[in-house]
């Protein structure tokens, strides 16, 4: 299944996108969790900013 999705963004619309996958501990806990999403490729370092 995942060898579908993969092929699936190497073509067409999806070669626009990026999977950016972020770390971000919690001031409360101070565990670290992980925060996976996909961001156009001109808008990556405006996402990684936030």
């Amino acid at each position: 299944m995942a060898k579908r999705v993969v092929a699936k963004l190497q073509t067409g619309a999806g070669r626009n996108f990026t999977k950016v996958i972020k770390l971000v501990r919690s001031e409360k806990t101070g565990a670290y969790t992980f925060y996976e999403r996909m961001v156009d490729n001109d808008k990556v370092q405006d996402y990684l900013k936030k």
